[in-house]
């Protein structure tokens, strides 16, 4: 094989595996955001239920002072009701105190209800802080496996880097930049396989006569259509790849 077309084979791999690489990395600080949300979004499951909490309290003192001011009535009307004199002073006070003890039973059923509100929140705050201890606990050990594979990401991107500064300064000027024109124009593809007459990564054929030379592996030769360097993996090789 032309060794400059081994050495461009090798770059594209080492290219594709860095790009890979520094994509993963890339996403990070998002990687970073969606922990921080999830915390987040557990957080404000409890600051919300206490803020629940907290309206159901004073709810709760609103109602036991309607409650004290209607007892307060209900203890004066029953006083009045012993220096009544006449029976309609009688039935008119016995109306009053029918009323207040009316607001007094509906105003103890909405403290009860909210009684069971409140134990339903607080029950409610204690599973979320139990969920956002569960989830911290699974995000910091989320979050050391990420930096740990980032790490070790870092490093192979490090040794690719330098593995293709050793190849790029054995590679013809020439080779190079068609190479690297190619790659900028294609996505970062600058080297395609041919086979059965055509470009495995464009789909185009090409004139047999090309597809000959090509197969020899003794040159450098672009895609007509694609300008993406070509090269042919013999028949014998595919296979013994396949079979290992």
């Amino acid at each position: 094989m032309h060794a400059d077309l081994e050495r461009v084979i090798a770059l594209q791999r080492l290219d594709s595996e860095a790009n890979a690489a520094r994509k993963k990395l890339a996403e990070v600080p998002e990687r970073e955001k969606a922990f921080d949300e999830r915390l987040s979004a557990a957080t404000q499951q409890i600051a919300d239920a206490k803020a629940a909490l907290a309206v159901n309290h004073e709810a709760r003192r609103a109602i036991e002072k309607e409650v004290a001011v209607h007892q307060g009535r209900l203890s004066k009307y029953r006083d009045q009701a012993m220096a009544v004199k006449t029976n309609q002073e009688y039935h008119a006070i016995q109306h009053e105190v029918a009323h207040a003890q009316g607001e007094i039973k509906k105003h103890e059923d909405g403290l009860l209800e909210r009684m069971v509100e409140a134990d339903d929140l607080t029950a409610t705050i204690k599973a979320a802080e139990t969920r956002l201890s569960t989830e911290q606990k699974t995000i910091d050990a989320d979050r050391k496996r990420m930096q740990s594979e980032d790490a070790a990401l870092q490093a192979s991107l490090d040794a690719l880097v330098a593995e293709r500064a050793t190849i790029v300064a054995k590679v013809d000027k020439r080779v190079l930049a068609t190479y690297e024109i190619a790659a900028a124009k294609r996505q970062g593809i600058a080297v395609a396989e041919a086979k059965d007459g055509g470009c495995l990564v464009c789909h185009v054929r090409m004139r047999p006569q090309m597809f000959n030379e090509i197969r020899r592996n003794e040159a450098i030769v672009q895609c007509e259509n694609c300008q993406r360097i070509l090269y042919y993996v013999p028949v014998a090789a595919t296979q013994a790849s396949q079979s290992s």
